[in-house]
């Protein structure tokens, strides 16, 4: 499975769909008082949570395309994905009414793909209400809502379909804890909202996924609140994060082929000095071919292991010498944003 990075400037999208029906009416004192249509409920459910949602969202443009942000605060403070930022400094942001203002970056952390620019002039700004992905269930119904196409404020529906997944976005960048949904997300839609049926963030949509070159329906991924409630307020205060909450080994590799062209491990080619492999006695030169007896036959095997640990747990790291000896290695981890 191949996945697509949600920007685009030009093109057609889709909206959302809604239930319908018609509310049942009860008469006679015999009869039970009246009840509400379900689907006039759910109807009614989606139009509030997308009135709750649809002034936090907001348009980002750069100089090379464009994509979707989220009102963080009052200060000005919009979060998005780091690649729809990409190399620029400088940003248009169109609120929901239209109101273009100039935007600066504050800061990105390209592990997580999340960055923090600030808008002039911050008036009439309606932050966006944010709930602990971390109590999301496979079944909830979601939201998302962006710019998909170049079309502002397209909302599109669909369900949780997974929560915790970890997906290699390219570019050497490995996202933990993704919540998957059936949502469609569209080029434009990185750095939206995807919310729950009350309106609240539970995640950043930010890749889409395909199979070859077409878009594969249904499978759309979002990075969860609660990393994005750990990693903004750092960004907003200093511009930087000093804690990621994600595990690292503290070295650079690359992956090892065999003579027959097969990955075969990571090879270490540099190590941080003081840092959790060079501490336990990992060198240049040898090939780290598992963790925790997961094998990692590729680096972004690695990076997708690490994913799914803790700063400060203890990992058994397997390697082998240039030599051809083969060991194993008991290594604290540390915290990605330290190494």
């Amino acid at each position: 499975m191949e996945v697509e990075r949600g920007r685009r400037t030009t093109g057609v999208g889709a909206g959302a769909l809604v239930a319908g029906g018609s509310p049942s009416v009860a008469t006679g004192s015999s009869v039970p008082a009246a009840t509400a249509d379900p689907g006039v409920a759910l109807q009614r459910d989606f139009v509030r949570a997308v009135n709750a949602v649809r002034p936090s969202v907001v348009e980002v443009s750069t100089s090379s395309g464009l994509g979707s942000g989220v009102v963080y605060d009052t200060k000005g403070d919009i979060v998005t994905n780091a690649h729809v930022v990409g190399d620029a400094t400088t940003f248009t942001v169109s609120l929901s009414n239209g109101t273009r203002l100039a935007g600066r970056l504050v800061g990105t952390f390209a592990p997580d793909d999340l960055a923090v620019l600030r808008v002039s002039s911050p008036t009439r700004l309606t932050p966006a209400r944010f709930a602990a992905s971390k109590s999301v269930q496979v079944g909830d119904i979601v939201l998302a809502v962006g710019n998909p196409l170049g079309l502002s404020s397209s909302v599109t529906d669909g369900i949780v379909s997974f929560n915790g997944r970890t997906l290699d976005e390219g570019n050497g960048v490995v996202l933990a804890g993704l919540i998957q949904t059936s949502a469609a997300i569209n080029p434009g839609n990185s750095g939206g909202a995807l919310v729950d049926i009350e309106g609240r963030v539970i995640g950043i949509p930010t890749l889409g996924a395909s199979s070859g070159s077409s878009a594969a329906a249904g499978l759309g991924f979002a990075i969860p609140s609660d990393t994005i409630t750990l990693i903004v307020p750092q960004l907003v205060a200093t511009g930087r994060v000093t804690t990621a909450g994600r595990a690292a080994l503290g070295v650079s590799g690359a992956t090892a082929v065999s003579f027959a062209g097969e990955p075969i491990g990571v090879v270490v080619t540099a190590v941080q000095p003081g840092g959790p492999a060079a501490r336990a006695g990992i060198a240049v030169g040898e090939l780290i071919t598992a963790v925790n007896g997961h094998a990692t036959r590729a680096f972004t095997d690695l990076e997708a292991v690490l994913a799914e640990l803790r700063p400060g747990t203890r990992a058994i790291v397997a390697t082998t010498s240039p030599g051809g000896a083969r060991r194993n290695v008991s290594v604290v981890l540390a915290d990605l944003a330290a190494t």
